[in-house]
């Protein structure tokens, strides 16, 4: 933690878009908690429904016994996504909840297809399944996960498409079980066009492939949509999957939304309905919890909130990158979700590797050394938290929380023009001298 020049100071309470640090410093939250907090900090309705819940010493969990909260949870999310996605489970977090709608996208099929397909650059969780579908470079070891995962470029309808007729079996049939995309990756700031959404969507038809949506991080409104693939009419995945805000900040909740025709087809028999379980399914204060959270993001319009954010964002990076264009390669996003790459040139990229030796094996070490010398001084200078994704190009990543006002957005852009205007060799030596220490510049 101490490597993004903060992490050792301890925090005595969350508010909003705002942080205070016992030694009393206001500190500005634009990380939105990595998409868990698109309600911010303690959101009033989310605390008192969890009171209430408390209060009444309302049943967390017992099987036996019909839990109107995963019924009304349930009922409330299919009435709020198109078409028939309508048939809900509710794991504990969003790699679980992915590999949940893997096993029924293989189950739909009965186990005759074997081979799944994500793209290069996914990010779809950490466990042995789903960080086996997971390009991101986060995953420099590489455990043993699913079989039959073929990788395709990112947004690519082409290689999506040669790749499913090169799996196809000796007698023609397509072996292709599940598609795995991102419709917006939040990690690398890249998203998929409306045609090729709406191509990727025929050609799972023509082969009866599972079109399996990862929502995690960009669902409940970040993108100025409710999900992102819902800015477009008639587009349906077969699978969707979600988690990260849909617990308000305050619970442990996934889930994932299956067409009825798909669940009815693989699990919809007495012997089949318990293959995916677990033990806090569905646990009572969670699922109020998330109730609640679904509630605020419909009544206070987070779709329109995200669109707000971005009419002060957009510009406003966009300025920046004019201003310094040999520091900022471009800045990409959309609502409340934006990534700003930081390129320096090679000069500062040499001075890089000369200030820290001895990391050749990671290509992107010193990009993300240029990063994390800006979000430092960030948060020194200017009281503000950010971070960067690990992933591809490794952007400085701008995603507030959809409770942020618009003075705090605009205090953050004067914040990282003032950052920027310093000029990068300079906060790179401040860095690498305060943070990293001697044991690098000295090359022991």
């Amino acid at each position: 933690m101490t490597s993004f020049g903060f992490g050792r100071e301890l925090v005595e309470y969350a508010e909003g878009a705002w942080i205070r640090t016992r030694d009393g410093r206001k500190v500005l939250d634009v990380t939105g908690g990595v998409g868990v907090l698109n309600h911010g900090h303690n959101h009033p309705r989310i605390l008192e429904a969890r009171r209430r819940f408390a209060e009444r010493r309302r049943m967390e969990v017992h099987k036996a016994f019909f839990s109107p909260y995963v019924a009304a949870l349930s009922h409330n999310i299919a009435e709020l996504l198109p078409g028939d996605l309508n048939i809900s489970y509710f794991p504990n977090s969003g790699a679980e909840a992915n590999e949940g709608a893997v096993k029924m996208a293989y189950k739909y099929h009965e186990g005759r297809r074997n081979t799944i397909l994500r793209s290069d650059i996914s990010f779809h969780g950490k466990t042995l399944g789903a960080g086996s579908l997971t390009g991101s470079t986060e995953n420099s070891f590489r455990f043993p996960g699913l079989p039959g995962i073929v990788v395709y470029p990112y947004a690519d309808v082409a290689a999506v498409r040669q790749a499913v007729e090169n799996a196809r079996t000796p007698d023609g049939k397509c072996d292709v079980y599940a598609i795995m995309a991102e419709p917006f990756s939040a990690s690398s700031m890249r998203c998929w066009s409306e045609a090729d959404l709406y191509e990727l969507r025929r050609l799972c038809d023509a082969n009866d492939i599972m079109l399996i949506f990862d929502e995690v991080y960009t669902g409940w409104g970040k993108t100025g949509s409710l999900f992102y693939f819902m800015r477009y009419p008639d587009l349906l995945p077969d699978l969707l999957v979600y988690s990260k805000s849909l617990g308000g900040g305050k619970a442990s909740i996934a889930g994932y939304t299956a067409r009825e025709p798909v669940f009815r087809k693989a699990y919809d028999r007495l012997s089949d309905v318990i293959l995916h379980s677990t033990t806090y399914y569905g646990f009572g204060e969670e699922t109020v919890t998330a109730i609640e959270a679904v509630n605020i993001v419909v009544e206070d319009d987070y779709p329109a909130r995200a669109r707000q954010i971005e009419r002060i964002l957009r510009p406003g990076l966009e300025n920046i990158q004019k201003r310094y264009p040999d520091v900022v390669g471009r800045v990409s996003g959309v609502g409340a979700l934006w990534g700003v790459f930081l390129v320096g040139g090679p000069k500062v990229l040499d001075l890089a590797a000369k200030l820290a030796p001895g990391f050749s094996g990671d290509t992107q070490f010193r990009t993300k050394l240029i990063t994390l010398s800006v979000i430092a001084e960030l948060y020194r200078e200017h009281g503000i938290v950010s971070y960067y994704s690990p992933n591809a190009d490794n952007p400085l990543v701008v995603a507030p929380t959809l409770a942020i006002e618009p003075e705090d957005v605009e205090y953050f852009l004067d914040s990282l023009d003032k950052t920027l205007a310093k000029g990068l060799p300079r906060l790179l030596g401040r860095f690498v001298r305060e943070k990293v220490g001697s044991r690098w510049t000295t090359g022991s």
